[in-house]
C-alpha cells in the first residue's frame, strides 16, 4: 500500500473528501461528531496533510515563515510561543530557521523562507539589512519584532527600551547606586534604544553613564566583566543588555570573588524563564514576550486578509521584576560608618 491520502481518510470515516479538508485546516464549520471520526480515521490510516501540497491546491498559503535571531535565547521562545498559539487557532503553520545573528547568515535563511512562498514572514529581533527586508515586504506582509522600521510596507512590534532601561536606573539609583554600568547589546536590534535610555536616566541623576560593549550573549557578558575588572574602579550596579548578558555577567563576578548582590547588584532585561530560575532570581525588565508574538501574528492576518495597508507599530511598555540580584549599595553604606 502507497501513503494514504485524503481520499483514503474520507472512505474510511464515511464522509466526503471535502469535509476531510476541513477538519485539516481546523475549519469552526465541522461538527465535534464528525471531527472526531475524521481524525481517528487520520490516524488509524497514519495520515499526515502535507501542508505546502496544500497550499498549492488552494491557491492560498497557510504557511508563515518566522526567522529567529538566537535559538539558544529564551526570550524567542516565548514570542514564538505566542505567535504559535495565535497562528494554530487561525489554520496557519509555522516555518522556522535562524540565521545565527550573522547578517549574511540572515539573509539566506530570509531568501530560504520565501521560497516556501508563506502567507508572511516574522522576522525576530533580524540583524540583517534593510533592503533586505524591504525585497521580502514586496512578496508577502513582513512583521519585525524587537527592531524599529520606517518601511511603509514593514510592521513593527517593540518595547519601549528606553523606558525599560530608565526603570532599571530608577530601581538602582533608589538603593543607593551611584555608579552603574550598562552592557549593552551592541548592534543588535533594540540594543540603540536601551542604550539611550541608560544615558539620559543617569545623566537625569546627574551621573557619569558608562557603557561597556558587548552583545546579548552569556560569553560576551562575561568579557565586558573582566573588561571592568580590569579598570581603576569596579561599578556598584550592572544593567546587562539581556537575561543571558546578564547570567554570563554573574558568572564572571562569582568568579572572581564577587557576591551578588552583596558586593554588585545586577539587573536583566527580558524576564525569560532563565531569570525566574530559583538558583539565579534575577532582577530584570520584563517584555510581554508572548503578547508580542499574538501581536505580530494579528498584524499579519490583517495584511493576509487585505484589512490594512498602511504600517502598524505597536510599542509594548515594560515593567521592572525585582528579585534576588539586587540589593543596597554596601560600599556607600560602609563608607558612612
Amino acid at each position: 500500500m502507497g501513503k494514504p491520502t485524503m481520499e483514503d481518510v474520507a472512505a474510511r470515516a464515511g464522509v466526503s473528501r471535502a469535509l476531510v479538508s476541513l477538519v485539516m485546516r481546523n475549519s469552526p464549520k465541522v461538527s465535534p461528531q464528525r471531527r472526531e471520526a475524521v481524525l481517528k480515521a487520520a490516524e488509524e490510516l497514519g495520515y499526515s496533510p502535507h501542508v505546502m501540497a496544500r497550499s498549492l491546491a488552494s491557491r492560498t498559503s497557510t504557511v508563515l515563515g518566522v526567522m529567529v535571531n538566537d535559538l539558544r535565547n529564551a526570550f524567542f521562545a516565548d514570542v514564538v510561543e505566542g505567535l504559535d498559539a495565535a497562528a494554530q487557532a487561525a489554520g496557519f503553520d509555522l516555518i522556522l530557521n535562524t540565521g545565527g545573528r550573522v547578517p549574511s547568515r540572515e539573509g539566506s535563511a530570509l531568501r530560504s523562507l520565501l521560497s516556501f512562498r508563506p502567507a508572511g514572514v516574522v522576522l525576530l529581533s533580524p540583524v540583517v539589512p534593510a533592503a533586505a527586508i524591504e525585497t521580502a515586504a514586496q512578496q508577502c506582509p513582513v512583521v519585525l519584532v524587537s527592531r524599529t522600521s520606517r518601511l511603509s510596507g514593514v510592521d513593527t512590534v517593540n518595547d519601549d527600551g528606553e523606558a525599560g532601561a530608565t526603570l532599571a536606573v530608577e530601581h538602582l539609583v533608589q538603593l543607593g547606586h551611584r555608579r552603574i554600568a550598562h552592557l549593552d547589546g551592541g548592534g543588535a536590534a533594540g540594543a540603540a534604544a536601551r542604550r539611550r535610555g541608560f544615558r539620559q536616566a543617569m545623566q537625569a541623576h546627574g551621573l557619569e553613564p558608562i557603557v561597556v560593549r558587548s552583545e546579548h550573549t552569556d560569553t560576551a557578558g562575561e568579557k565586558a566583566v573582566r573588561e571592568l575588572l580590569s579598570g581603576s574602579e569596579m561599578p556598584t550596579a550592572l544593567l546587562a543588555g539581556n537575561d543571558f548578558n546578564a547570567v554570563g555577567a554573574i558568572s564572571a563576578l562569582e568568579e572572581h570573588g564577587l557576591r551578588v548582590p552583596e558586593d554588585i547588584s545586577v539587573v536583566g532585561y527580558d524576564n525569560t524563564s532563565l531569570a525566574s530560575l530559583r538558583h539565579i532570581s534575577l532582577t530584570t525588565v520584563d517584555q510581554p514576550r508572548t503578547e508580542m508574538g499574538r501581536l505580530a501574528f494579528d498584524a499579519l492576518l490583517e495584511r493576509i486578509r487585505g484589512k490594512r495597508t498602511e504600517p502598524v507599530r505597536h510599542l509594548l511598555h515594560p515593567s521592572l521584576v525585582v528579585r534576588a540580584t539586587t540589593g543596597p549599595n554596601s560600599h556607600d553604606q560602609e563608607a558612612q560608618r
